[in-house]
Parts: structure tokens; sequence; C-alpha cells
């Protein structure tokens, strides 16, 4: 399983996972975007419906009927309603449930950089786990870091 960090400095969430889920879902896969924060659960929601005029990103928020149809369902827990093998933790705290994926991307931004070196340094050697740091450069480009 491969866990993507994906460190915040010049673009924000709001921009970041967008790219990220057109992506996942591009592929055929489905997403599970968690956050333990009910506003920001509820501002994603707004945000997958609106970000870019020319796309459309299928989602909805968990607890729904649908659940099981979403191709992206946006949660407070690391419980896949959607079937999803991918899974975006955005709040900036890791949750070692995301192992059970296929793929995890962790968003943090300064302010949770201390519990994101821990995670990184909890995932090392762990056996199947295959770590990325993403970072961006003064174009605002993502390059991978370590």
């Amino acid at each position: 399983m491969q866990v993507d960090f994906y460190h915040l400095t010049r673009m924000p969430l709001e921009r970041a996972l967008p790219r990220i889920a057109d992506r996942v879902v591009g592929t055929g896969a489905r997403l599970l975007i968690v956050s333990a924060v009910e506003e920001q659960r509820v501002a994603l929601d707004r945000l997958l419906w609106q970000f870019a005029p020319d796309s459309f990103l299928p989602h909805g928020l968990a607890g729904g009927a649908d659940d099981d149809r979403q191709p992206i369902l946006i949660a407070g827990d690391v419980a896949p309603g959607n079937g999803a093998r991918h899974i975006a933790l955005v709040d900036g705290e890791w949750r070692d449930a995301a192992l059970a994926f296929e793929r995890a991307f962790h968003f943090f931004d300064e302010e949770a950089i201390g519990a994101a070196r821990a995670a990184w340094k909890g995932l090392a050697g762990r056996d199947g786990v295959e770590r990325r740091y993403w970072k961006q450069n003064d174009a605002g480009k993502w390059e991978q870091a370590a």
C-alpha cells in the first residue's frame, strides 16, 4: 500500500484535493475523503460541486441512502460505505485504519506538521507500506521529496 504525504505550503487543500480526487475517479477507482470536522466536510461537499466549471466530481456526504453508489464519499471516519480503496485524510490527522486501503493521501499544513512527522516515522519499516513525501516548489508544482 502506498501512503502519499502532501505538505500544503503554497496550495491550499481546496485546490489540491479536487485534483487528486479527479485523478482517482478518472481511473475508475473510488475515494473516501475523511475529516473529523463537520464544517470541513460540508465545505468540501460544496467545493466538489463547483471546483472547476468544465468538470464534475460525483460525490456525496456519508450517511445518505446511496453511499454505496458514490465514486467519492465524504465521511467523518474511516468507513468506506462506497467500497473505496483510496482514502484522503484531509484534517491533518493520520489514522492507521487508512492502511487497509490500497492508497492513502495524507494532507497536512504547518499546524499539523508535528503529527505528520510522527506518522511518517511510525510508518517507517512497516511491511507493505511505501511512503512518499510531496512538497511544493517555488512555482507551486508538487515534487517528490522523499
